[in-house]
């Protein structure tokens, strides 16, 4: 077969687009600092690459959950934390009202103090996070603790259960109802402190002293919400880590997927750049010699 001038100068010129193709590659790798450019560079790293970006673009909005039901329940745990101290101090003013050796005045200070602890109660009961009442159940747009003309309480939420998915198969509910806390086995807790402010005003210390166990029935059950609060609250503390663990993991994952290695990249242009060279000092010598040269 004869090779002819064109013939070496086309071979040479598509060795030489050949290589300043490498080289755009390369260079594109250093510009970037991804090793992927399109999928047909690496299908399996692509599909790779893909799962882990939805992993952890799943995963972050389980931590954006996981915070905000936390944040649910420290305000829960901090309400129902009131609701006892206001109970004890409420305790502690039947107890004095039960002694039988008060005069009507003293009586009548502690009735209208037990009014403003019935009223605190309300307004504990109708405790808000970022605009939601936490304690109506679905109904979080509606107070759910209201007083009627003759001090009766009105329930105005539902038995809805708040959730927050945390994790792939992880739900946790984090709300307790104004029922929970205020009719607990049909004890009526706002009932029982209108009673002691009656009690108090007439200065029956008989019927004090009766609501001496209904009030400690009160506050057994808070007890047991604060507890169980708490128990979530704990619980969520240890997702919300787990949770800031695995995007840290699946960061770390991507990146090894999907980042180049710039020391890697560095040799491989260097090695490019020098054939590139060698090929045009080799095209040079072949495309150099004419006629004239052969006939000196």
């Amino acid at each position: 077969m004869r090779v002819t001038n064109n013939m070496l100068i086309n071979n040479m010129q598509k060795n030489l687009n050949m290589s300043l193709r490498r080289m755009e590659k390369i260079q594109d790798e250093m510009s970037s600092g991804k090793k992927i450019r399109v999928p047909s560079d690496d299908p399996v790293g692509t599909a790779r690459s893909l799962k882990l970006r939805a992993d952890l673009k799943a995963n972050e909005q389980f931590k954006k959950n996981a915070d905000d039901a936390l944040s649910w329940l420290d305000t829960t745990e901090t309400a129902l934390m009131q609701i006892k101290d206001v109970l004890q101090r409420a305790r502690e003013l039947a107890v004095q009202g039960a002694n039988g050796v008060l005069t009507p005045e003293d009586s009548q200070k502690l009735a209208e103090e037990a009014v403003q602890l019935r009223d605190q109660l309300v307004s504990l009961g109708n405790s808000t996070y970022v605009g939601r009442y936490i304690f109506a159940g679905y109904k979080t747009d509606q107070a759910p603790v209201e007083l009627d003309a003759d001090n009766n309480l009105n329930y105005l939420g539902d038995g809805g259960q708040i959730l927050y998915q945390v994790g792939v198969s992880d739900i946790l509910q984090t709300n307790i109802t104004a029922l929970d806390i205020f009719k607990p086995g049909g004890k009526d807790l706002l009932g029982d402190m209108q009673s002691l402010i009656s009690s108090l005003n007439s200065g029956d210390a008989q019927t004090v002293s009766g609501l001496l166990g209904d009030l400690d029935i009160h506050i057994e059950n808070i007890l047991s919400k604060v507890a169980e609060a708490g128990a979530k609250t704990n619980r969520m503390e240890l997702v919300v880590s787990r949770l800031e663990d695995e995007n840290i993991n699946f960061t770390k994952l991507l990146s090894q997927t999907e980042d180049a290695d710039m020391a890697d990249v560095i040799i491989r242009l260097t090695s490019e750049e020098n054939v590139y060279r060698s090929a045009l000092a080799a095209g040079a010598r072949i495309i150099q010699p004419t006629l004239v040269d052969f006939l000196r």
